[in-house]
C-alpha cells in the first residue's frame, strides 16, 4: 500500500534524523528478539529425539514416565537422570551412573552391551528460564561464568534470562499503558478545548480533583486487597496516567478552534467530530508527540519503582525493578547493579530517540534535505 505524499514527507523527515532511525532499528531488533524469549531462554529443550521420535517439550506436556522413568510428574529436563533416559532410550542403567551411561551411548551406541538408538536434545541459547533455580554448588548470587553469562541473583536464577523476559514485560507494559492513556487523554483534551465554556470548566475541576488523589496509596490499598497482576496494574496506571496529555491537547484545541479553516468547515456544515479529529487534531499532534517520550519512560520508571517497593508485580515475575532491588540488597554483587543500569539506560534512551524523530516527522515546520 503506497503512502500518501504527506506520509512520505513524514517518513523522509524521520529517516533524516539518523539517531532516531538507527534507534528504531535497534529497538525493533531487541524487542523482536524478546518476543521470542521462550525460544532464546528456556529450561526446556527446543527439540528432543527419543527412540527415533521427535518431541517438542515447549508445545506438549511430557512426564518422566514417557521416557522410561518412574514419575508421572512433568519431566525435569535439566535432571541428569532424565537426560540419560533420553540419550540411552530409557535404559535402567541411568539410575546407577547417568553420566557414564550417556558417554557410553554417545561413544559406541550401546549401553550395557545392548545396541540402542541414541537420543539427543537441542537446547536454547540460554538453557534457563526466568524462574529456573540453578544448582550452583556455591552461595548465590554468583558471579558471571560460562554457564551464567550475567551471573545469578540471590535465589540462583539466571540474570540474563530475567533481563530478556523483563525487557519484553517492561516494553509491552509501557506500550499498552501509553496507548490507553493517550487515547483517553487526547479525547478528553479535545472535547475540553474544542467546546470550551462550561464543559471545559467542569472538566478542569474534575481533573484537579483526580490529580490530587494519592495514586501510590491507592495502589498500596489495592495490592493489599487483591493479588497484583499485569492487567490490574495496567488498569491502575491508566486510571492515574490519562491526565498527562489533557493539558497539552486542550491548549492546542483552544488555540485552533477559532482559526479560519475551522470556521469555514463549520459554515459548510461539517460535523464537530470530523472537525476535531480530522482537521484540528493533526495540528495538535506535534505538541502531543513531544510529551509521549515522557509518558512512556515515566510508565517504565513507574513499573520499576512499584516493583522496587514491593507493590508491583509478584516477586516471581521477571521484573527489572526487582532486579534493581536485589542490586541494592547485594552490594557485594555489582553485576546486578551494572546489568539493571545498562538495561534501563539502553531501553529508555532508544525510546526517547525514536520519539524525538517521530516528533520531527509530524512537525510541518521542519523539512530536512
Amino acid at each position: 500500500m503506497a503512502l500518501s505524499p504527506l506520509n512520505q514527507r513524514r517518513w523522509r523527515n524521520f529517516k533524516a534524523n539518523r539517531r532516531a532511525f538507527w534507534s528504531l532499528w535497534l529497538f525493533v531488533v531487541l524487542f523482536g528478539l524478546s518476543l521470542f524469549a521462550e525460544l532464546i531462554a528456556n529450561d526446556k529443550p527446543l527439540l528432543v529425539s527419543y527412540r527415533g521420535e521427535w518431541r517438542v517439550p515447549m508445545a506438549t506436556f511430557y512426564t518422566e514416565r514417557d521416557f522410561g522413568g518412574d514419575f508421572q510428574t512433568e519431566a525435569v529436563w535439566r535432571d541428569p537422570e532424565v537426560q540419560c533416559l533420553i540419550h540411552t532410550g530409557g535404559k535402567d542403567l541411568c539410575l546407577d551412573d547417568p553420566v557414564a551411561a550417556m558417554e557410553e551411548a554417545a561413544r559406541s551406541g550401546t549401553v550395557g552391551g545392548e545396541t540402542i538408538e541414541p537420543g539427543w536434545m537441542i537446547w536454547p541459547l540460554v538453557p534457563y528460564s526466568y524462574n529456573t533455580i540453578s544448582d550452583l554448588g556455591k552461595p548465590a548470587p554468583s558471579a558471571p561464568d560460562a554457564q551464567h553469562w550475567l551471573g545469578t541473583d540471590n535465589t540462583a536464577r539466571d540474570v540474563l534470562a530475567r533481563v530478556i523476559y523483563g525487557f519484553r514485560l517492561s516494553v509491552a507494559f509501557a506500550l499498552i499503558v501509553t496507548l490507553t492513556t493517550s487515547v483517553i487523554g487526547i479525547a478528553a483534551g479535545a472535547v475540553q478545548g474544542y467546546f470550551g465554556g462550561l464543559m471545559d470548566l467542569l472538566f478542569q475541576r474534575v481533573i484537579e480533583l483526580w490529580g490530587a488523589v494519592p495514586s501510590l496509596y491507592i495502589i498500596i490499598i489495592v495490592a493489599a486487597i487483591w493479588p497484583m497482576n499485569f492487567w490490574l496494574l495496567v488498569i491502575l496506571m491508566t486510571l492515574f496516567g490519562w491526565t498527562a496529555l489533557v493539558g497539552v491537547v486542550r491548549a492546542e484545541f483552544l488555540r485552533a478552534r477559532n482559526f479560519e479553516y475551522v470556521r469555514a468547515a463549520r459554515a459548510l456544515g461539517v460535523n464537530d467530530r470530523t472537525i476535531m479529529f480530522r482537521h484540528v487534531l493533526p495540528n495538535a499532534m506535534v505538541a502531543t508527540l513531544t510529551m509521549l517520550p515522557f509518558v512512556i519512560t515515566g510508565t517504565i520508571a513507574g513499573l520499576a519503582s512499584l516493583d522496587f517497593l514491593g507493590f508491583g508485580l509478584p516477586a516471581s515475575a521477571p521484573s527489572l525493578g526487582e532486579l534493581t532491588l536485589q542490586a541494592k540488597q547485594n552490594l557485594q554483587a555489582p553485576w546486578l547493579a551494572f546489568t539493571a543500569f545498562i538495561t534501563f539506560a539502553v531501553m529508555l534512551s532508544l525510546l526517547v530517540f525514536i520519539f524525538e524523530g517521530v516528533r520531527d516527522a509530524f512537525d510541518p515546520r521542519k523539512t530536512f534535505r
